[in-house]
């Protein structure tokens, strides 16, 4: 007799994350690429140990929030800060099977709005040190470009 499991998706989500006590726990090095045409670096810019030249590099924890994120890039790019500036982030990580990269889009923000992703963190979304955070910024008076890895809502 074959046992399956009945834990869904959505519960496995929904498991409380461990909180992480800042005091205590040493931050991680998150190197973050930026760019500010609205669309994610292309996955061969991270090629043969090669990265795009638009590094920031933030020590942050696991339990960092898109939202604080956000705040952290418009302290250093100030026409970001613009209400409306839209921020779509994606996790840039090597595939254990082959020696390339893969971008997984996990959410964005909106400069000036609250939103659904806002509180989603890194952990939730498997982020693993060594992980890049790709960071696509778009400009009030555009929109976001329509994107084939866009998540469906």
């Amino acid at each position: 007799m074959a046992l399956e499991s009945r834990i869904t998706q959505e519960e496995i989500k929904k498991e409380p994350e461990k909180p992480i006590d800042r005091e205590k726990t040493c931050p991680l090095l998150l190197r973050v690429f930026t760019t500010n045409s609205g669309r994610h670096h292309r996955v061969d810019e991270f090629a043969r140990g090669n990265v795009p030249s638009s590094e920031l590099q933030i020590y942050t924890w696991m339990d960092a929030t898109l939202k604080e994120l956000t705040s952290l890039v418009k302290e250093v790019y100030p026409e970001a800060r613009k209400k409306g500036t839209h921020f779509s982030f994606a996790i840039v990580f090597p595939d254990p099977k082959r020696q390339i990269y893969r971008v997984k889009d996990i959410g964005s923000t909106v400069s000036g709005r609250k939103g659904p992703d806002d509180s989603m963190t890194l952990q939730s979304q498997r982020f693993q040190i060594g992980d890049y955070l790709d960071i696509a910024i778009t400009p009030p008076n555009r929109a976001p470009p329509l994107n084939t890895r866009m998540r469906p809502f």
